[in-house]
């Protein structure tokens, strides 16, 4: 059973983390005080929102006038007055925006940006991040202030320690996105500030939560373990023993899955399988809805596309999360009593879906179902450590359909699936603050082959490791030992570092007073990458490394080439990391015989 301790810091400190979702978002927080047991917070008072009580999120909606200032976010949008003003004067509403800044490697063959709301004229995806990240954090602080003191905010607000959460599926490129956010947002400033920005998958979130949340539970104090669901025993297994678990985020754009091996006394995890992300999260079942919905309604007075949105709308926020049996019934109240349609079973502006309408209901959660067995499936195969228990937490896990189809398939494998019933929907920023606090996870597993592309010579003879003449490109992998390489599925400890030495050499020293070197990421199938023209879509840019060696080029050594002329020559060694929740590299070379290091660049 886990059981969390006092503070051990010297000063007080907050800590903050957003949990920007596709369709709602929320906050929780921490103030640490020296020798007392951390407590999580949520924000739970919102502007519009303030008559609703307990744990809050708010809609990831924004509203944009012509000028492309925030006019309305959150609850705010869903004013009477908010939308008639958004309608008079021509304003953009954007939701689901978060999913522009998807990997674009991620698997979305059924949707396309075309399908997504346009971002507005002279906007990025980042600046609409930045845009709601400043609009949570003006939020915390209301809140914060008016739950505790001013003065503890303003003591505070200079250190804040921010926990930004993202899906497994987002690489680099994206993190350093929210970062870039983060400071268009005025979370931080510059490079100091950028210390206090943690980014954090939603799948080890989760995880956090499920420890402290279930794992600390009563029903999880005693050898078997009880699903907080449902009354059945999982198993009984010994705390002392390694299990494996799965927790299985299913949020409203993504559906995040991480195993873990778990150990409950004492508490320690490890990841035991590359993490995996799937675009099947709630709003496809709403997407699949309105398309089905226009299918039907074509030749109805009711298929123009207003009356479509709303439909979907209606449905998106009751029939989707109450649809519990196929053969039953659905309803959408989209409109009035003169609302009426016999020939499309319209009555008093209900639709009803019965027979073979209620039946596609249900083929419409189909796709997510699949894609989230077949990751589930691929990440007990990986798995180093058999899978004992499974976790399903995330908005989407308030469909009793998606819970029900997935016990089904769960229990074909004699495992049984736990909804825990402490506000799942709150699990990411909750679990994100624990992340912080308690640092469950010890080690990770590489998502891809990583490493670095280097030349090798077209026969020419030199010595050892000086290869100027280019032939063919090849991928260097990074190094632990001879034994131990960066290659996909590698389980590594968060300060483990991975490292390849090179010779680089140049035939104008001038180039050589600044370094540069790319990081790159292998995604093809292969065990062992070799040639990097074999397979060049395979191989993903990650970040760029870059050193001001001015100072190391005037010494550096030169050598003869064959039949007259000079080259340079500089040895240097790459070193990555990547146990910890971002990729982090590093250049580092001997100058007068005493090893210098670049600062850490977060990939």
């Amino acid at each position: 059973m886990y059981s969390r301790q006092p503070y051990e810091g010297t000063t007080r400190k907050l800590i903050l983390a957003f949990d920007v979702g596709t369709t709602f978002s929320g906050i929780s927080y921490c103030i640490l005080d020296p020798g007392d047991i951390p407590e999580i917070r949520g924000v739970s008072k919102f502007p519009a929102q303030e008559h609703v009580a307990g744990d809050n999120k708010i809609p990831s909606i924004i509203y944009y006038d012509k000028e492309d200032k925030v006019r309305a976010v959150g609850a705010e949008t869903q004013r009477p007055d908010v939308i008639e003003e958004a309608r008079r004067e021509q304003w953009v509403r954007l939701e689901w925006w978060k999913l522009h800044l998807r990997s674009k490697h991620l698997e979305d063959s059924h949707f396309s940006d075309a399908d997504l709301p346009p971002l507005p004229n002279g906007k990025s995806a980042v600046e609409v991040l930045g845009d709601f990240m400043r609009y949570l954090f003006k939020c915390a602080k209301v809140f914060i202030t008016e739950a505790h003191a001013p003065i503890l905010w303003e003591s505070l607000e200079r250190g804040i320690e921010f926990i930004l959460t993202h899906p497994n599926g987002w690489e680099g490129p994206q993190q350093q996105q929210i970062r870039k956010a983060a400071e268009l947002a005025e979370l931080v400033v510059g490079e100091q500030g950028q210390q206090r920005i943690h980014l954090l998958t939603e799948g080890e979130a989760s995880l956090h939560f499920c420890v402290t949340n279930v794992l600390a539970s009563d029903a999880f104090s005693t050898t078997p373990i009880v699903c907080a669901d449902e009354p059945e025993v999982i198993q009984e297994v010994p705390e002392d023993r390694d299990q494996g678990v799965i927790v299985i985020d299913a949020g409203g754009g993504t559906v995040d899955l991480s195993a873990y091996s778990m150990q409950l006394s004492p508490t320690s995890f490890l990841e035991i399988a590359p993490a995996e992300c799937r675009l099947q999260g709630s709003v496809f079942i709403t997407f699949r809805a309105h398309a089905f919905l226009r299918a039907m309604l074509a030749n109805s007075k009711y298929g123009d596309e207003e009356t479509l949105q709303r439909m979907a709308d209606i449905f998106d926020k009751t029939t989707k999360l109450h649809f519990r049996k196929a053969d039953e019934p659905q309803y959408i109240q989209f409109g009035g009593v003169r609302d009426r349609d016999l020939e499309y079973n319209i009555r008093s502006g209900q639709l009803k879906l019965s027979g073979r309408a209620s039946l596609d209901v249900a083929k419409l959660f189909e796709p997510s179902v699949e894609e989230i067995f077949a990751a589930f499936e691929q990440q007990c195969t990986a798995a180093s450590t058999p899978i004992t228990s499974v976790f399903l937490v995330g908005g989407f896990a308030a469909s009793d359909w998606l819970y029900t189809c997935l016990v089904e398939r769960m229990s074909s494998l004699g495992l049984t699936i736990c909804r825990p019933k402490q506000h799942v929907n709150k699990a990411v920023a909750d679990g994100a603050v624990s992340f912080y606090i308690d640092r469950l996870v010890s080690g990770r597993v590489a998502r891809f082959t990583y490493g670095t592309g280097c030349n090798v010579t077209g026969g020419l003879e030199l010595p050892f490791g000086f290869e100027p003449i280019l032939d063919k490109v090849r991928v260097c992998v990074l190094d632990a030992s001879e034994s131990h390489s960066t290659a996909k599925g590698t389980q590594v400890s968060e300060q483990q570092e991975f490292r390849k030495s090179f010779i680089l050499e140049e035939v104008d020293r001038s180039r050589c007073s600044n370094l540069h070197v790319d990081i790159i990421a292998y995604r093809g199938k292969l065990a062992n990458p070799c040639w990097m023209d074999t397979e060049e879509g395979s191989y993903t840019h990650m970040c760029t490394i870059r050193a001001d060696t001015s100072k190391l080029a005037p010494i550096m050594q030169s050598h003869q080439l064959p039949g007259g002329g000079v080259y340079y020559s500089m040895w240097i060694e790459v070193i990555i990391l990547f146990g910890l929740t971002e990729l982090r590299a590093q250049i580092s070379w001997k100058e007068n015989v005493r090893l210098s290091l670049l600062e850490w660049t977060s990939c």
